[in-house]
Parts: structure tokens; sequence; C-alpha cells
């Protein structure tokens, strides 16, 4: 098992992992996603681990049900449990392209698609949209 800095959502069964550095808006962007029916699966710290070609994620005890939301405090949440990632977006990575081209990241031997952030308001509507029906270009 590998632990991560990182926070996971899940919809429809598919996890999202969302990586970048304190205040780079993960948590920001997971409360978005749990605002449109995403349930959290770990925020801060995510334990990983490989089964067969998936990558599932999960939160460590100690932080199960829980969400930082700054300025406002810990928030308790839904704990969706375990889920196979399926996409992660790179907050502290800038895209500087309109359409950019499908990149991918590695983890523990997977290689998943991979979203450049920054954190911007209309980003978790298109990686909500891209979880639930993929890219097609």
């Amino acid at each position: 098992m590998t632990q991560l800095h990182g926070t996971v959502v899940a919809l429809d069964g598919r996890g999202l992992l969302a990586l970048g550095a304190s205040g780079s808006g993960k948590s920001s962007l997971a409360l978005d996603l749990m605002a449109t029916g995403a349930a959290l699966v770990a925020d801060d710290r995510v334990d990983l681990r490989r089964d067969g070609d998936s990558v599932i994620a999960s939160c460590p005890p100690s932080l199960r049900g829980r969400i930082e939301a700054r300025g406002v405090g810990i928030l308790a949440a839904r704990d969706h449990g375990p889920v196979a990632l399926h996409l992660v977006v790179d907050l502290a990575q800038a895209e500087d392209r309109r359409l950019p081209a499908s990149r991918e990241h590695d983890l523990l031997g997977i290689r998943l698609p991979l979203v450049f952030g920054p954190y911007h308001p209309h980003l978790y509507a298109a990686l909500r949209q891209m979880l639930l029906a993929g890219r097609i270009a």
C-alpha cells in the first residue's frame, strides 16, 4: 500500500484523485463535486493499492468521513469507502491549451487519464462529465 497527499471523491463508482500542494483547491474541488452528487472517499491523505488492472483508493481510518473546508472548519461527510480510480487531476499544473492533448498519470504501474488544473469555477463540472461519460477528443 502507498499513501499520498491528495483528495478522492467517487461518482457512480468511479474515483477521481485530486493532487496538488496544500491550498491548491483539492478540498474545494471535492466539495463542489459533492454538491452535485459525488461522495467523499478521502481528504488530505489517500491510501492506494493495486488490484489487478485497477488502483483502489481508500481513506486512512483516522480521516474517514471528514473534509476540510478552508475558513470554515472540518466538516462531516458521508464516507463512500474504497473506489477504483478512473481519473487524476493535478491542480499544481496549469493547462495552457484550449483543447489539450490526452495525458496520463502512472500510479502503481497503472496509467490513468490526467487533467491539469489549476482550480477554477467550472473545473468540477468538466471533471464530473468526464467521470460520467469520458473524453472523446
